[in-house]
Parts: structure tokens; C-alpha cells; sequence
């Protein structure tokens, strides 16, 4: 990944905390790493642990971002959700998987929210 691609996903992840926060949600954590993989975001958001996934684009020439979380991703994101919660004792609280969608321009980004964007999968 060069180094632009990874500025602009630091960028989208920094807009995506921001806007969460304006939105009602509580940061638990940025970047969670396990052996399954990372988490963008871990979350409060009403009564549900919010995992999210943030795709950052300059441009729609291959899609929006949010359709950037295929099932591959998706089953990485599951597995590292689980890990969590049972590395936290957190298992019995609700959670959900959210993603942010981020189009980067010149005057103004686009920022798009998406909760419960799929369900839990293997």
C-alpha cells in the first residue's frame, strides 16, 4: 500500500471518529489489532457495542466506499468482533457491525453512516 493510500485511510478514520462522536457514539478503542485482524473503530453507541469498518475514497470511480466491505472482509471483521468482546468478558452485551463510508473532496467530504451494514459471519 503506498504511502497517499495509507495518508488518506489515517485522514478517513480521523473524520470517521469525529463524526461518530457528533453522533452520539463513545470511542472505546481505535485500530484493535488481533490475529484475525483490525478494527477501525470500537464504539458505544446507545446500548450496543458498535464495530466499525471505515472505507475512505478520493473518488467513485470503482463504487461508493461502503461497498468496499465485501464478505471477506466481513468475515475478518466477525472474527476480530468476537475476539473482542471475549478478550474484554463482553459477550453478553449486543453489538452490531456499522460501516462509514468516506468520499474525500476538494470543498467538502461526503460521510455516510450505515448501521447494522451486515450480520455476524464465518
Amino acid at each position: 500500500m503506498t504511502n497517499a493510500r495509507i495518508d488518506i485511510g489515517k485522514r478517513g478514520e480521523l473524520l470517521a471518529v469525529d463524526f461518530l462522536k457528533k453522533n452520539g457514539y463513545k470511542i472505546l478503542e481505535n485500530n484493535f489489532r488481533c490475529r484475525y485482524g483490525e478494527i477501525d473503530i470500537i464504539a458505544i453507541e446507545g446500548k450496543a457495542i458498535a464495530f466499525v469498518e471505515v472505507k475512505t475514497k478520493t473518488n467513485n470511480a470503482f463504487g461508493p466506499p461502503k461497498t468496499a466491505v465485501d464478505l471477506r472482509k466481513q468475515r475478518q471483521l466477525s472474527k476480530a468482533a468476537l475476539a473482542y468482546l471475549t478478550q474484554k468478558n463482553l459477550n453478553a452485551h449486543p453489538a452490531r457491525f456499522d460501516v462509514v463510508g468516506i468520499t474525500i473532496r476538494e470543498n467538502k467530504n461526503e460521510i455516510e453512516l450505515i448501521k447494522s451494514a451486515f450480520e455476524l459471519c464465518f
